[in-house]
C-alpha cells in the first residue's frame, strides 16, 4: 500500500463545498470544508482500487486577471 499526496481544490456552491481532486478528476462535497475533503479522499482511495494511476503529474496553480463587465 502508498500513500501520496495529492490536492483538493474546493470552491462554495451555494450551502455545499465542492472538493475536486485535479491529478485524478474525482469530485465531491459536504455540508463543511472537512466534510467536502473526506469525501473526496474516499471518492479518490475509491477510484484509484479501479483504476490505478502509475504517475500522477502535480497540477500547476497559478491565477489571471480577467475583465469583467457589470
Amino acid at each position: 500500500m502508498t500513500t501520496r499526496t495529492l490536492s483538493a481544490v474546493v470552491r462554495r456552491e451555494g450551502r455545499f463545498f465542492v472538493a475536486e481532486c485535479p491529478e485524478v478528476g474525482t469530485v465531491s462535497q459536504g455540508e463543511s470544508l472537512d466534510e467536502a475533503i473526506d469525501n473526496l479522499k474516499e471518492a479518490t482511495e475509491l477510484y484509484l482500487e479501479e483504476f490505478p494511476a502509475e504517475d500522477v503529474s502535480r497540477p500547476i496553480l497559478t491565477t489571471f486577471d480577467a475583465v469583467v463587465n457589470g
